[in-house]
Parts: C-alpha cells; sequence; structure tokens
C-alpha cells in the first residue's frame, strides 16, 4: 500500500513540474480563467471543440501541485473526448476527490483521490474541472472555487 501512496505522489510531483499542455492555444473557441483564492490557484484553460468533441485542450497558469497535477491530468484524459464524456467524468472525479465514492473510471486520474483525505485541498483539485465545465458551457460568470 505504501508503494502505491508513493507512485501517486511521484505522479502529482511529475505533473506539476513538468505540466502536459501548458501552452496558450491561439485557436481555442473556448477561454476561461478560473481561481481559487484559498490557494491562490490561478489558470486559463483553452479548449478547441468541434462537434462536440473536445479536440484541443491546454492551460496556462500557476498555483500549488496538486492544481497543477489536476489541470494537467486533465488535459492528457480529456483531450480527445466528447463534451458527454466529460460531465461523465466530471461528476466521477468531484464525487472521487471529495470522498463520496470510489471509481475504477478514473484511470491516471485516480492519483488524486487522496485529496479526499484533505478537505481544503479538494478546490485545488477541481479547479480546472469547474473551469472547463464552464468554458464548455459558455458560462460568462467568474469561475472561482469560493
Amino acid at each position: 500500500m505504501n508503494n502505491l501512496k508513493n507512485l501517486y505522489q511521484e505522479v502529482i510531483i511529475d505533473h506539476s513540474q513538468n505540466p502536459r499542455n501548458f501552452h496558450a492555444c491561439d485557436h481555442a473557441n473556448h477561454i476561461k480563467e478560473g481561481y481559487n483564492p484559498l490557494c491562490g490557484d490561478k489558470l486559463t484553460l483553452y479548449v478547441t471543440e468541434k462537434n462536440g468533441i473536445i479536440e484541443d485542450l491546454s492551460f496556462k497558469g500557476e498555483g500549488c501541485a496538486i492544481s497543477m497535477a489536476s489541470a494537467s491530468l486533465l488535459t492528457e484524459a480529456l483531450t480527445g473526448k466528447t463534451i458527454a464524456q466529460f460531465r461523465e467524468l466530471f461528476t466521477e472525479f468531484t464525487q472521487v476527490v471529495t470522498g463520496k465514492s470510489s471509481s475504477s473510471k478514473l484511470g491516471k486520474l485516480a492519483v488524486l483521490a487522496g485529496v479526499a483525505e484533505f478537505p481544503i485541498r479538494v478546490k485545488c483539485a477541481t479547479l480546472a474541472w469547474h473551469t472547463l465545465k464552464a468554458a464548455l458551457n459558455d458560462d460568462s460568470s467568474k469561475v472561482t472555487t469560493e
């Protein structure tokens, strides 16, 4: 069990220090900013969506290791997926990181399940997810975890 915990920590550290898809995207048709005032996490998501498919997904920003790793993992997991698949995964992910359920559907995203033990970190882990949801819904309101 301890080896599994170490692996999870290594994946989170790797994604926070070397985030995947960490760049602005000029051809994005959905751009949304998100902010977690409690931790100071700030990010901008760039989404290229066509016919209900997330063709490209990237981000820029700064924040804690959990926030950056979650955004990085999100971009890897959802590029090429449909909006319907995102919505299903959003529900699964938020249920797991809040400790309300466990899921075998998360794949690599399961590394963030341990956040449930630290309720203050849930907002860090879900910031990118809520920002993507608002972007895809063309929600003009400010995305914040407060």
